[in-house]
């Protein structure tokens, strides 16, 4: 399986029976989603009119909300959660998806801002891969982050949602996140190609190339 990060929480999860595209972001944002096609595509937080699903090809399907599915051999969890410790009311509502592609189970937390509770990890369960956003403010900050890997233990966790040089809404750089993991000093990579046989015996934070 091989995944790259997008942008934002946008991430492409190509693997060989699917792909799968989350959150695909509107053209304003300047950032290229570079013609992608995908099978299924997941929305965390924005309505299917506000996501970028026009620059998505493929005719994929469009998971959007809590509940179960099952497409195209994969099976997906949606749990109800909110972008504020207001319980939306602040923010509105976001969608945890946890995956279940090709013997892995991976964990997407959208623009999470809050903490979970013990019921939410139990019905996420077993971890593989945890994408987690980092950069506060709008979404959980890098020690909130911390403290839910810690409780989800995944193998893999890769951070996203961070300050970068394109982007224009307020949050926390990557060193943030970082120090407080105690993971100074990691190299950032392209892409990640992952399969249940190589998955780390602990968790290892994992960076992606921000694209240009």
């Amino acid at each position: 399986m091989e995944i790259n990060w997008l942008g934002h929480s946008c991430f492409r999860i190509k693997g060989k029976q699917a792909t799968i595209v989350t959150d695909p972001f509107p053209a304003q944002t300047g950032l290229s989603l570079n013609r992608l096609t995908a099978d299924i595509v997941s929305l965390s937080h924005l309505k299917p009119e506000e996501a970028g699903l026009e620059r998505i090809g493929g005719k994929p399907y469009v998971v959007h909300g809590p509940g179960e599915y099952e497409v195209h051999n994969v099976l997906i969890i949606g749990l109800a959660s909110y972008q504020d410790e207001a319980k939306g009311s602040m923010r509105g509502k976001n969608t945890i998806y946890a995956f279940n592609i090709e013997e892995l189970s991976i964990c997407h937390l959208g623009n999470l801002g809050h903490l979970l509770t013990d019921e939410q990890i139990e019905t996420i369960g077993n971890i593989d891969i945890l994408f987690v956003p980092v950069g506060g403010n709008v979404i959980i900050n890098a020690a909130q982050a911390a403290r839910l890997i810690r409780t989800i233990e995944p193998k893999i966790v890769i951070p996203m949602h961070y300050k970068t040089p394109v982007t224009e809404m307020e949050l926390d750089p990557l060193e943030k996140f970082l120090n407080e993991t105690g993971a100074q000093g990691i190299s950032s990579q392209p892409k990640l190609n992952v399969s249940k046989n190589n998955l780390p015996l602990s968790t290892q934070i994992i960076l992606l190339d921000y694209p240009n």
